[in-house]
This record gives structure tokens, C-alpha cells and sequence, in this order.
């Protein structure tokens, strides 16, 4: 009975075919207040996974609808949706698109909406929904979604559009790379990077880690170049790439998967062949004839002299610079470049004669050592000629036969792009839309600069003792892209797992070899990252096989991907995601839209664990023993801490000399760390005696070395963490004595008489003699300090300093830790928190290792 009762009581939503960090929100500011808005994004082997989280207050006097607007990349999957209202969850539920028909059906015939997902631009997918909330009430929404990020002329880019509608008092963006390749560089880009909001960002780049915080005030939010009253509009892009120290690259493996980037460098260009088939029909007139000649003579400019190209007009006739290929050298060149400025428009479309003349004479070129290229630029459909597109698909593909790719650049949105994809995929190649802008003569180069570079050809992925395995086969590789596969590993057997890639370099064959034998597992910790990748890329694949497939064929593979997304809860063009909602609300039919139609981590940063570490015994009453020992990621908490010197008691800070407590400090190669963000990584070593007592373990940042500093407190202490003056703010923190613990309290001083405890189980506010305990998620203001209360973490903010505490849970203990995301400017601020990076230079390997600190050298053990 109370299950019928939950039933009738809520209505659900239909999310169809969701592809897609943005959050739009509150049309009308007056009514409804974003009072914390949150992106955060989490890169592992290039794989994000985002969850954007919007907390919404009614302060108004009735029920108000309150909506949600999110826009991410078109390349995403959405894995997971959900509401909370007045204490009661609403999660979303992934399932096939046939089961949401009927809903989807009796949705329209209500007049009700029925594609709230539109395409937003080039590269996103916006998302909107909406509940009403009641009088003073608030809700909470919550997307995640998933992405494999792709490299494109020698950089990945994970791209967040913030747009909140309004300024948001708590709004921020954090950004965690981790790569096990180490990152080679890192660059934040886009109009949100800029100017008034540049000083927002901050940036730390560790080897193989790197950290970006956007923490925008009220005020900035209001006067940036893309800012006014209504909040925040564009962009923040994170550019990176990673180091590519090993010719077979990167492989990780865990719990019977593997994920396998491919992309060597130093290797020697390859001459390439390649054949421009530019449509000059009647409907390229005006600006896209005029862009297309400014970019075709760019292009022209980019050729080496040992490549060989060739280049047709077409309309209903097709029309030849020179009917063979011929050379690049500068005499041809200015030729063709002045057949390129002289092409106009005209004419119907024969899209299927300008591609087999254009595969003809590709074909009649053949030259050892050499790439060929075909690259198609058309904006409409075929008119003239053939126009059936199975049979041109069948031509090209037939004419073509797998000797080289295939490339089709769809230009405006007059053209059917689902024809050119399928006839690119069928062919080796992909399609790409140009859109029709000032700078479309600019995305025709930026698409040429990728396949201007051919390095390999005939590139086959051979994984011994692997199955399951993604696409393996490739027909060139192009300097600045990357190859990625993934699959299972059979029965778990790392031992017998053997990665190699044979390939054709010039007219060499070349094979690339792990030459250290086995791969090693990477543990437990990314056993689901890796898995998802995997996933992920299986189903993108299989979507793109369904394309090219019709009859049984096309069905299996339909199939095939369908349970994929439904095991791992991808929002494909296959699945949609029901979610239910309160009594009374309307039903929303969400769908995927089509590339064709006309546009309108888990928090924290855990590392894995470290076999080894490097000890320094800085007193000969202290003593932790040397051997391997793991440490515990704990959400991403460290960074600065303490600055180390060398001597005893002098090598305490003053506010730490009148304690009890051991300190030892240790080089830990692979630990992570989050250098700009000011906190601490903490974790317990148990004492190799029985009675010895618990030390917890800090890592300190360093000025001058990527490897971080460590250093043990033993025993339940308090430590002062910060201390503001000029603010009259203090914060105090006492540890516990929990093996792989940390703080069971906090308290921010302020005034004389106001202070704010916080422990794992809520916050205490004290006012003179007025006592107030919170569990919620209120915000809650006391004086100048501002604190919200999330799942697992409160944030702290007063003036120019703003801290998180993080709550973390092991075993079923819990513990608290904090991180000052906003260093004071203040000079006079003192506390563990606010202390600068360690000197120090290793100064000896053998026979011992020793380090420099303050000018003093000091032994350290292995």
C-alpha cells in the first residue's frame, strides 16, 4: 500500500538521448536565488568526469517554479541526474528509449514540450528542467557527466561554460588532472580567463598532477567582459597535454581492463597526397565562396614541396585545376592559388562524379612512402548527376577501397551531415560541420592542420591476451592526435598481457614494443575509471558502426550499444533517463538533437597508494620505521603546510614549539599533490611497536622540487591553522587519534565572542551566550564569516579568505580536514595554512642521500 501510495505521488520526467560544465539558472533573480553553484571536473588518462551542482532557495512568499539549465559538451555522455527537495531525493533512471515512447507520446499530444535539449553553438548541448518549489523552500540539482577528451593539433581541451543567470555567492569551478604520463604543460583559455576575472584563477601545475580553481567574487561575477547583472556568460578552457616519454605511450590496467594512448613523437613526417573537391554550386554564394578561397590559399601555403596534391571545382560539371597530381613546389603553387581566387559560384551539385574524380586520380598516383588524403568540401545536397546517397556512398566507398581516408566538411546547415559522416566513416575518415561565421575560413585550416601532418600509416594495435577490445586498426596517424584503445584483459592475467603496435613509417615497418616486458596493474583505485573509459569508447564506436550498417547487422550493433548504456547509465541516442518528480508537475519529454538540426567525480583528487618514501630523522628521540608503507588519498587534500628547517627545537615554527610531538620529514616520489591549493594530505602511521602512538602524516609543498616534503604529528594535539589579525579571525584545529584519521574539530574564531564549530556531525555556532547547532545545509552567517554545508564538505569564507573543510569517511569513522582555497593577501597572517613553500636540494644519492634544508644537510634513509 505505501508503495502504490509513492507511486501515485510522483510524476516522471523522460530525459531522451542526452549527449552532452555549464548551469544556467533563475529567468527571474527576484523571485528564486542561487545561493552555491559548483563545477567539479575530474581528469584521469584523459577521461573527465564533471558533476555541476546548482543549490536553489525560493525567497518568496509562494511557490515558485524554479529552473535548471546545463550545457555541456556534445561529445558527453550524461550519467546521472538528480533532484533533492525538501529532504526527499529524485534520481533519474536510465532506460531504453522504447520503454519512455509512451510517455514521450502522451507529452505531445498534450501540447507539452517535447525537445528542451538543443543544440547551444559549436560544441555544446544545453539541458534544461524545472520544479516548483514551495515558499521559502530549496532545491538541490545535481548532473554528472563523462568525456573522453581528444587530442587535436598536439592538446586536449576540457571546456566549461558557466552562464548562472545571476551572481552567485558561492560559485566555483575546481579542475583536477591527474596524468600517469606526467602533464607537459597546462593553460587556461577562454573569455572567462581574462581581464577582471584573470586574478579569480588560480593554477598549480605537480609532474603528473594539476589543479585549476575559478572562485569569481559577487563583484567580479558583475563586471568581467562577458559579466553584468544577470551573472557570468562564457567560457573557461583548460589546454593541456601530457609528456610522451615512451615510444608505445600510455598504458594503464586495472581489475581486468586497460585504456592504451598512442602518440609517439620524433618520428619523421610522411609525404602525403592529397586531393581538394571544393563544391562552387549555386548556393556557395557570397560569404562561404569568399571564405573558402581565403582558407583553400592558406592551405595551399602549408604544403610541403616533397607532397604531391591535386584540386577540383565542382557543380553540376566538375572542373580541374590539372587532371593528375602534381608536386608542391612554388611554381604550382602560385598556379593554383590563382585558380583558387578565380572559383565562383554556380550551378547544381554533383557530389558524386566530383568524388570519384577525385578517388581517380588519388588512385593513379600511387607513391611508395607516401599518405594520401581526400578532402571534401560541400554545403548542400546532390542535385545533378547521382543523387540516390546509398549509391554514392557505395561509389566512393567502392572507388576508394580502403586505400586512404576519406575527409567531408559540411559546410552551413543546408546539408545533410548525417550522409557525410556516414560516407567519411565508411571510407577511414571522419566529417566535420564549418559553420557559417566571420571565422569559418579559419575552422577550414584548423581542420587541415590536423591531417596536415601524416606519421604513420597502417597503424594496427596488437594486444596479446586482450578481448573485448575497441577499434584496433587505424589508417593514419597524424602528428598532434592521438590513438586510444581499450578493452578487457583476459582472465585478469597481466603477466601474459602484451601491448605492440606495428605500423608503416615512410615505406619502413616499424613496431613498437613494451622492451621492460610485463605491464604492471596500477592497482584498485581507477578499477571503475578504467572501466567507464572502456565503455565509453565501446559504445561511441558502436554508435558509429550502427551508422554505417543497415538490415541484422545494424540491429546486433544497436543492441550491443543499447546494453552498454544501460549497464553503465550513458544518456545516449539510444536510452532515456526518467526521473521522477513531486505531485502536480507537468511531465518533460527531453530529447537528443540530431548533429543536423539548426542550433537554437567523484569529489576529490585521491592518489594511489606509494610503495616507498624517503625518510629524514631529524631527532634521535624520533623514530618511524623506514619500511614500505601506503598512503591514502584523502580528497584531494594537500599542499602547503609547514616550513621545514633543519635543528631541534629550533625546527619547530613558535607556535608549535610548546607541544609534544615528533617530526619527521621524508621525500614521497609519487605522491600527489595540490601545491596552490593550501592544505594538507594527511594519514596515520601506525608505530611499529605496540604501545608506540599514532602519528598523523602531512605533505608540505616545495618551492624548488616536484617531490613533496612530510613530516609526522603524533598524538590528539591542536594546532593553530590560521590566524588574520587585521580580520580578528582564527581557526584552531584538534586532531583525533584514529589510525589513517585526522581533525574531529575545527573552530573559526572571530571577534570576541562569535565562533563557529565544526565537526563531522554538523556546525555550532556560539553568539555571546546563544548556542545554535546545524545539520543541514543552510547558510549560515555570523558576522562577516559566511559557511555552507554540502555532502561531504563545508565551505568557509570571510573577506579575502576562503577555506573547505572536507569531510572524510574511513571504514566508519569519519574525520575532517581543511584547505585554504583563497590565500589572504594580508602579510601579517601566520598559521599552518599560510605558511610558504620548503627549500630544499638533494645533495647526495650515494652511498646515502642527503638533503639540504636552511643551509644545514641532513641524512635520509630509503
Amino acid at each position: 500500500l505505501v508503495g502504490a501510495i509513492m507511486e501515485r505521488a510522483l510524476v516522471q520526467i523522460t530525459v531522451f538521448g542526452l549527449l552532452l560544465p555549464l548551469v544556467t539558472t533563475l529567468p527571474n533573480k527576484d523571485d528564486w536565488d542561487i545561493y552555491s553553484f559548483h563545477i567539479n571536473s575530474t581528469v584521469t588518462s584523459r577521461y573527465a568526469t564533471t558533476v555541476i551542482t546548482s543549490r536553489v532557495a525560493n525567497r518568496m512568499d509562494e511557490s515558485k517554479e524554479v529552473e535548471f539549465h546545463v550545457r555541456i559538451p556534445k561529445n558527453a555522455f550524461i550519467s546521472k541526474f538528480r533532484m533533492f527537495i525538501d529532504g526527499q531525493e529524485y534520481d533519474g533512471v536510465v532506460k531504453a528509449k522504447e520503454q519512455a515512447q509512451q510517455q514521450y507520446t502522451e507529452a505531445v499530444a498534450r501540447g507539452q514540450s517535447a525537445g528542451l535539449v538543443s543544440s547551444v553553438g559549436r560544441t555544446l548541448e544545453e539541458f534544461k528542467t524545472s520544479v516548483t518549489v514551495a515558499a521559502h523552500k530549496k532545491v538541490t540539482f545535481e548532473l554528472t557527466y563523462e568525456e573522453l577528451l581528444k587530442r587535436k593539433l598536439g592538446k586536449y581541451e576540457l571546456q566549461i561554460h558557466a552562464r548562472p543567470m545571476q551572481p552567485v555567492k558561492d560559485f566555483k569551478v575546481d579542475v583536477y588532472i591527474n596524468e600517469k604520463a606526467g602533464i607537459n604543460f597546462i593553460e587556461v583559455k577562454g573569455g572567462l580567463s581574462t581581464k577582471a576575472l584573470a586574478n579569480a584563477i588560480t593554477k598549480t601545475h605537480a609532474d603528473k598532477q594539476a589543479w585549476v580553481y575559478f572562485y569569481p567574487t559577487e563583484d567580479q561575477q558583475k563586471t568581467c567582459d562577458s559579466c553584468g547583472d544577470q551573472g557570468m556568460n562564457g567560457d573557461l578552457v583548460i589546454v593541456y597535454d601530457v609528456n610522451r616519454d615512451t615510444s608505445l605511450g600510455d598504458i594503464k590496467t586495472s581489475a581486468g581492463y586497460f585504456v592504451h594512448h598512442f602518440a609517439p613523437s620524433s618520428l619523421p613526417r610522411i609525404p602525403k597526397n592529397v586531393v581538394f573537391v571544393i563544391d562552387q554550386s549555386g548556393s556557395m554564394h557570397g560569404r562561404k565562396i569568399q571564405q573558402t578561397r581565403i582558407a583553400l590559399i592558406h592551405i595551399l601555403n602549408d604544403l610541403a614541396e616533397d607532397d604531391f596534391f591535386g584540386l577540383i571545382t565542382f557543380d553540376g560539371n566538375i572542373f580541374h585545376w590539372k587532371r593528375e597530381l602534381v608536386q608542391a613546389n612554388q611554381e604550382n603553387l602560385d598556379s593554383a592559388k590563382t585558380f583558387a581566387q578565380g572559383i565562383k559560384d554556380r550551378g547544381a551539385t554533383d557530389i558524386n562524379g566530383a568524388a570519384l574524380e577525385g578517388a581517380r586520380m588519388l588512385n593513379a598516383h600511387p607513391r611508395e612512402g607516401s599518405a594520401s588524403i581526400l578532402i571534401l568540401l560541400t554545403d548542400g545536397d546532390p542535385t545533378t548527376g547521382v543523387t540516390n546517397l546509398e549509391i554514392i556512398q557505395s561509389n566512393v566507398r567502392r572507388a576508394i577501397a580502403d586505400k586512404f581516408p576519406l575527409y567531408c566538411l559540411g559546410f552551413g546547415f543546408d546539408v545533410n551531415f548525417e550522409f557525410l559522416e556516414k560516407m567519411s566513416l565508411q571510407n577511414n575518415g571522419a566529417a566535420r560541420r564549418i559553420y557559417e561565421d566571420s571565422d569559418a575560413n579559419l575552422q577550414l585550416q584548423g581542420f587541415y592542420e590536423e591531417v596536415a601532418t601524416p606519421l604513420l600509416t597502417d597503424v594496427t594495435m596488437i594486444y596479446v591476451g586482450g578481448t573485448n577490445l575497441t577499434q584496433t586498426n587505424f589508417s593514419q596517424y597524424y602528428n598532434g592526435s592521438e590513438i586510444v584503445v581499450a578493452g578487457q584483459i583476459t582472465d585478469n592475467d597481466i603477466e601474459s598481457f602484451t601491448p605492440q603496435v606495428v605500423a608503416i613509417s615512410r615505406n619502413t615497418r616499424v613496431v613498437f614494443s613494451d622492451t621492460n616486458g610485463p605491464v604492471e596493474s596500477t592497482g584498485t583505485v581507477s578499477d571503475r575509471h578504467i572501466q567507464r573509459v572502456w565503455a565509453y569508447l565501446t559504445v561511441k564506436q558502436l554508435l558509429e558502426k550502427e551508422l554505417q550498417l543497415s538490415g541484422p547487422e545494424k540491429e546486433n550493433v544497436k543492441k550491443e550499444a543499447l546494453a552498454l548504456s544501460l549497464k553503465y547509465s550513458f544518456v545516449t541516442p539510444l536510452t532515456s533517463m526518467v526521473v521522477t518528480k513531486p505531485l502536480g508537475e507537468n511531465t518533460e519529454v527531453l530529447h537528443k538533437p540530431k548533429e543536423g538540426a539548426t542550433p537554437a567525480g567523484e569529489h576529490g583528487h585521491a592518489g594511489q597508494g606509494n610503495p616507498g618514501y624517503l625518510l629524514v630523522q631529524h631527532s634521535p628521540d624520533t623514530l618511524i620505521s623506514a619500511g614500505r608503507h601506503h598512503f591514502h588519498g584523502f580528497g584531494g587534500l594537500n599542499g602547503d603546510l609547514y616550513e621545514i628547517s633543519a635543528g631541534n627545537p629550533g625546527f619547530l615554527p613558535p607556535h608549535f614549539q610548546d607541544m609534544s610531538f615528533m617530526v619527521t620529514a621524508g621525500i614521497l616520489p609519487g605522491v600527489p599533490m595540490m601545491t596552490e591549493e593550501i592544505g594538507v594530505l594527511p594519514t596515520i602511521v601506525p608505530d611499529r611497536s605496540t604501545t608506540g602512538p599514532l602519528f598523523h602524516r602531512f605533505l608540505l609543498k616545495t618551492e624548488n622540487q616536484s617531490l613533496p616534503l612530510c613530516f609526522d604529528v603524533a598524538g590528539d594535539v591542536r594546532l593553530k591553522l590560521l590566524h588574520h589579525p587585521n580580520r580578528e579571525l582564527s581557526v584552531n584545529g584538534e586532531l583525533d587519534s584514529v589510525v589513517y584519521g585526522g581533525f574531529k574539530r575545527i573552530i573559526i574564531h572571530f571577534k570576541t565572542d562569535q565562533h563557529i564549530e565544526v565537526d563531522t556531525k554538523g556546525i555550532t555556532v556560539r553568539e555571546g551566550q546563544t548556542v545554535t547547532r546545524h545539520t543541514g545545509q543552510d547558510l549560515i552567517t555570523v558576522g562577516s564569516v559566511t559557511v555552507i554545508r554540502r555532502d561531504k564538505e563545508i565551505d568557509v569564507a570571510a573577506g579575502d579568505t576562503h577555506m573547505v573543510i572536507l569531510i572524510h569517511e574511513q571504514g566508519d569513522k569519519e574525520f575532517i580536514w581543511p584547505v585554504l582555497r583563497q590565500q589572504p593577501s594580508d602579510d601579517t597572517v601566520t598559521g599552518i595554512l599560510a605558511l610558504k613553500a620548503a627549500v630544499y636540494e638533494e645533495v647526495q644519492q650515494t652511498p646515502s642521500t642527503k638533503l639540504k634544508l636552511k643551509d644545514q644537510e641532513i641524512d635520509v634513509t630509503r
